[in-house]
């Protein structure tokens, strides 16, 4: 961020929110996403996305109960379900657990591009649906999921049964990407099933970490029920997030870059980031080591026909989806190289300075495994040119090591050269939880260890 930016947040670092800041951002989102009326928008800053997903799937589940309620049902047998594809983010499916909600996961496939299944998620819908949780951009490999066409599925089956469905859009990271780059696509508030958006300000917001956002589309979908008002801080305030105190210099730095830049300026840095990583998975697939998974660089149809001013860079030409790249060994490589393992190479760049995790994919696919980029504004094309070099590097050199035996010498030397990591208070050991739950979220197997306090030396929280 600019010396202004981080002026502003040193300068408010130890502040609580400012009401009045932080009501502008809500109205500004509220009016990008094409809330009924941003003047009266319903929506709070959150601690980034997970405390958003939180609030939203809560509205959904007291708007089902009292629906039942009111219909004469129990809202316990069989109780509520959410909807949500197995590429859902850890966040959604946080909501699910913790706030007993049967968690209903659509498999994912190849033909689906690896995100929710328009063409099966109506399987899953029933009466006790409280709603389906659809990403703008998911995890793995950046596509978007269908907001309008799953919208529409939903329209013909309340039509049909009488029983609403509503959605909820995770935008973590599409929220500030969508609106800027393809401002045409329809997936927000424009559809009248959305009743809630959520996208994280730390991300492609471009503002500092710990900041995200919620916004309803009206009154009406935020039950009262959540709503508790105070009358202990001077003034009546109203409150509906999880957390109660709240930084204000992450909300500030937030309102600094909605202003400074505005549309125009989101929009550019978006383009970039879109254009940056179509020229990665170009040179990705132009080579015979790597096969691409995203789509960002792949035309909707047919080749392009420059005309009335369109550009070869505008996305709206593209598949739609986030910067990200995701790539995995391609067939040739893997069939020549049958020795060499894909998560080297995450330990191999590493070693470089790149951080490219390397992690399977959801089940029904979780024998592939990928590597993923995501580009933001800081990765220029020179960037771009270093990473791909390196790559090519690392990977000719674990193909021409010889011998699995020589590759993994290779690795010892990288690890080697790496500080061995410090052991922390609050680290986990060996033990076991339940099985997985069908995300990528792995269960937890171990144990909490912890070290006591007398074990700390006691000058160990003096400052020098």
């Amino acid at each position: 961020m600019p010396p202004e930016a981080d002026r502003l947040f040193h300068e408010n670092v130890s502040k609580n929110l400012v009401e009045s800041v932080h009501i502008r951002c809500i109205s500004i989102l509220a009016d990008l996403w094409h809330a009924p009326s941003a003047k009266n928008a319903v929506g709070t800053a959150t601690t980034g996305s997970s405390e958003a997903i939180q609030l939203c799937g809560l509205a959904m589940k007291k708007m089902w109960q009292e629906k039942c309620k009111a219909a004469g049902k129990s809202i316990h047998e069989p109780g509520p379900n959410i909807v949500m594809g197995a590429n859902a983010q850890v966040a959604l499916e946080k909501f699910a657990r913790y706030f007993e909600v049967e968690c209903r996961l659509v498999p994912v496939s190849v033909e689906s591009h690896y995100r929710l299944d328009s063409s099966k998620v109506m399987e899953y819908v029933d009466e006790n649906t409280i709603g389906v949780f659809v990403i703008l951009g998911s995890t793995y490999t950046g596509h978007y999921e269908p907001v309008k066409e799953i919208s529409d599925l939903l329209d013909e089956y309340e039509a049909k049964t009488g029983h609403y469905v509503p959605i909820h859009v995770d935008a973590a990271s599409g929220g500030f990407v969508a609106p800027f780059a393809t401002p045409k696509h329809v997936w927000d508030f424009k559809l009248p099933r959305v009743v809630s958006i959520n996208s994280s300000g730390h991300k492609f917001g471009l503002s500092y970490v710990g900041v995200g956002w919620v916004i309803w589309r009206d009154k009406a979908h935020l039950p009262k029920e959540l709503i508790f008002e105070l009358h202990y801080l001077g003034s009546v305030e109203y409150s509906f997030s999880l957390n109660f105190s709240r930084p204000a210099a992450p909300i500030i730095t937030q309102y600094f870059n909605l202003i400074n830049l505005g549309f125009e300026g989101y929009r550019t840095v978006a383009l970039n980031d879109l254009k940056n990583a179509r020229l990665l998975s170009r040179a990705l697939e132009g080579g015979k080591y790597y096969t691409v998974l995203s789509d960002i660089h792949r035309k909707i149809a047919g080749p392009l026909e420059i005309s009335n001013g369109i550009s070869e860079d505008d996305p709206e030409l593209y598949h739609l989806g986030l910067p990200v790249v995701s790539f995995r060994f391609s067939d040739e490589f893997k069939e020549n190289y049958p020795e060499v393992q894909q998560r080297w190479i995450q330990t191999l760049l590493r070693a470089k300075g790149w951080i490219v995790p390397n992690y399977e994919l959801p089940p029904a696919l979780e024998q592939v495994e990928i590597l993923r980029v995501v580009v933001k504004e800081n990765m220029t094309q020179v960037l771009v040119d270093q990473f791909v070099a390196d790559l090519l590097e690392v990977t000719e050199s674990l193909a021409h090591a010889g011998t699995p035996l020589h590759s993994l010498n290779m690795l010892d030397q990288v690890r080697h050269k790496r500080s061995k990591p410090e052991h922390h208070a609050g680290a986990l050991e060996g033990g076991s939880s339940e099985k997985s739950s069908g995300t990528y979220a792995r269960p937890c197997r171990r144990k909490w260890a912890s070290t006591p306090l007398r074990e700390f030396p006691r000058d160990a929280l003096h400052h020098e």
